[in-house]
C-alpha cells in the first residue's frame, strides 16, 4: 500500500490550511512584483527625461494642480497606448520618460472624453477657453461640465514657490533663481490661464523634438544620396 504520508514542506500543507496558503501567495506575489518593478527605478528610459521634455512652468504648474483639483483625469486619461488605432488618432504612443517631471503622474484609466497626451497646439487658445466656459459651444455632443468660474479666478498670491521647492526634492531640477522668480510669472493670471498653458504644453515638446529629429535624419539621408551620386555622375561624363 502506498504511503500517503507527506512532510509539511508540501502541496498539501497549503491546499488543506488556507492561512498557509494566504501566506504563500502573499510571498509569490511581492517578490514576483519587486523582480518587475526595482530594475525600472535604475533604468535611464524609464528614470531620464526623453527629448523634449521640460520642468513645467509656473504658470503650467499651476494649471496642472487645477487640472488635478476639478478631477479632469477621471475623465481624460493621458497615455497613447502601443495600438495603431491610438497612434492614428492622438500621435505618437506614450513612453515612462515622458513623465518623469508629473508627481503624481496622470496617465489615467478612464476615456470618458479624449486622451489629451498630445492636445498641445491642436487647437488655438481661445478654442480652448471657449470650451472650458461652456463645452457644447465647440463641440455639441460634450457631456463634459462647464467651468466658467476658472475665468475670473485669479491665482496670484498662490504659494508656487513652495510647490517648486517640494517637487525639487522630488527630483524635479528647478533652480533657485527659478523658484524665487515663479510668483512674478502667474502675477495677474486667473486659473483658466493657467489650465489652458498646461493643456497648450502637452506632447509638445515631444512632438517637436521628434520632428526634429526626423529632419536632421532625412538630411543626413539627402547628403549621403548626394555623395554617393557623385563619383557616378563623374564617371559617366568621363570625368
Amino acid at each position: 500500500m502506498a504511503n500517503n504520508k507527506s512532510g509539511f514542506f508540501s502541496h498539501q500543507t497549503l491546499e488543506k490550511n488556507i492561512g498557509w496558503m494566504i501566506i504563500a501567495s502573499i510571498l509569490v506575489v511581492s517578490f514576483a512584483g519587486l523582480v518587475q518593478i526595482v530594475p525600472l527605478f535604475f533604468q535611464h528610459s524609464t528614470t531620464q527625461p526623453v527629448a523634449g521634455v521640460e520642468p513645467y512652468s509656473p504658470l503650467r504648474l499651476m494649471g496642472r494642480d487645477v487640472y488635478i483639483r476639478e478631477g479632469c483625469v477621471g475623465c481624460h486619461s493621458q497615455q497613447v497606448r502601443v495600438l495603431a488605432a491610438e497612434v492614428q488618432r492622438y500621435g505618437s504612443y506614450s513612453v515612462a520618460a515622458e513623465s518623469v517631471f508629473d508627481h503624481p503622474f496622470l496617465w489615467g484609466s478612464k476615456r470618458t472624453g479624449p486622451d489629451l497626451a498630445r492636445v498641445g497646439e491642436r487647437y488655438s487658445d481661445d478654442w480652448h477657453r471657449i470650451h472650458l466656459r461652456d463645452p457644447r459651444k465647440v463641440v455639441p455632443e460634450s457631456n463634459m461640465p462647464a467651468y466658467p468660474w476658472l475665468e475670473k479666478t485669479v491665482i496670484t498670491g498662490e504659494n508656487v514657490s513652495e510647490r517648486m521647492s517640494a517637487l525639487r526634492k522630488l527630483g524635479v531640477p528647478y533652480t533657485d533663481e527659478e523658484i524665487a522668480a515663479a510668483p512674478k510669472a502667474i502675477e495677474g493670471k486667473t486659473e483658466e490661464d493657467a489650465l489652458v498653458a498646461y493643456l497648450q504644453g502637452l506632447g509638445v515638446g515631444v512632438r517637436k523634438a521628434k520632428q526634429a529629429e526626423q529632419a536632421k535624419q532625412a538630411e543626413a539621408a539627402k547628403k549621403a544620396a548626394q555623395s554617393a551620386a557623385q563619383p557616378a555622375a563623374q564617371a559617366a561624363t568621363g570625368g
